[in-house]
């Protein structure tokens, strides 16, 4: 199939790099404008452009979606479908018309449940056990379009979002490519999203990261898994933020008040919660480097009866 590749990140070009190794023809790539990084604000390019280059793709980065040169270019490629993974941007109706099939979008959830930016996290963060990957015929609403095919991913007792994310970057592209050779065949389902089961997955922000300690254990386990590498859960102790990087729950209960420190051994710090205890097993000071959580105790003279912060 004659595709046109909309994406930026690392998730994106894994799945553009299947696409230019199997019998498809890539004819351009879109992606946002290149941004400054770092303190000296060094222009770089996102993974996928940098992946177009290597293979001679046409590269788009318009600033605007709505610009007629961009529009007039994607009609001129006469595409027979769109692929769009990690792109950031809503696509206009007008865009989304012009390949004869569409266009696709390969989501992380099983929607419509977690439609929305983060949806890797979310699953975490609310305890889910299952979650996999969607792909959608795109319509003008967000992650709303009819699904074509889907791969279910076990979450596991202690998965992150970056090791889950690891492995819905092997199972996308399969399922991408098992999904085009259907719509190549026209062998192929298109079936409508339940609205009566739809949840969100909104944007991560470093405030959703601070810990309440009232909260569980296994809420506090959760929120710190799911929310690596950023913004990460984070909690302060004599007024400096700490983050908390790995934990372990402890079904063991506490007349310890919330966010007070029961013991500090080998395997962390003890914690109680508003139910269980949480086992904090590294670290991340504010003027320091990732630690075990041991080190940290000894080295703030962190011990039993401390308290961390609850407000800060």
């Amino acid at each position: 199939m004659k595709i046109v590749f909309f994406g930026s990140d690392d998730f994106a070009e894994v799945h553009l790099k299947a696409l230019i190794e199997a019998p498809h023809e890539v004819l351009a790539c879109v992606t946002p404008p290149d941004k400054g990084k770092g303190r000296g604000l060094k222009v770089g390019v996102s993974p996928v452009k940098a992946r177009a280059i290597r293979h001679g793709i046409p590269v788009l980065q318009p600033v605007s979606l709505k610009e007629e040169t961009f529009i007039n270019s994607l009609r001129a490629a006469a595409s027979d479908i769109f692929v769009v993974i990690a792109y950031g941007r809503l696509i206009p109706e007008e865009i989304l018309q012009i390949p004869r099939q569409g266009a696709l979008n390969v989501h992380g959830s099983l929607l419509p449940q977690y439609r929305g930016a983060a949806p890797i996290n979310w699953a975490i963060i609310n305890g889910e056990r299952e979650t996999g990957i969607s792909i959608i015929k795109i319509n003008p609403l967000i992650d709303a379009g009819d699904i074509i095919s889907t791969a279910p991913i076990k979450i596991e007792e202690e998965d992150t979002a970056v090791t889950l994310r690891a492995r819905m970057i092997q199972v996308g592209p399969p399922l991408l490519l098992r999904t085009l050779q259907s719509m190549a065949r026209n062998d192929y389902a298109l079936t409508p999203q339940s609205p009566r089961d739809v949840t969100f997955a909104p944007k991560l922000t470093k405030a959703l990261g601070h810990i309440v300690w009232t909260q569980s254990a296994r809420a506090i386990h959760n929120l710190a898994r799911g929310l690596l590498p950023w913004p990460t859960a984070y909690t302060y102790y004599k007024g400096k933020l700490l983050k908390i990087l790995s934990t372990e729950v402890i079904e063991e209960e506490t007349s310890a008040p919330a966010g007070q420190i029961i013991a500090i051994h080998k395997k962390g710090i003890v914690t109680a919660t508003g139910r269980f205890k949480l086992l904090i097993k590294r670290v991340h000071p504010e003027s320091g480097k990732p630690m075990d959580a041991q080190s940290f105790g000894a080295g703030s003279r962190l011990g039993p009866g401390s308290v961390f912060d609850r407000t800060q």
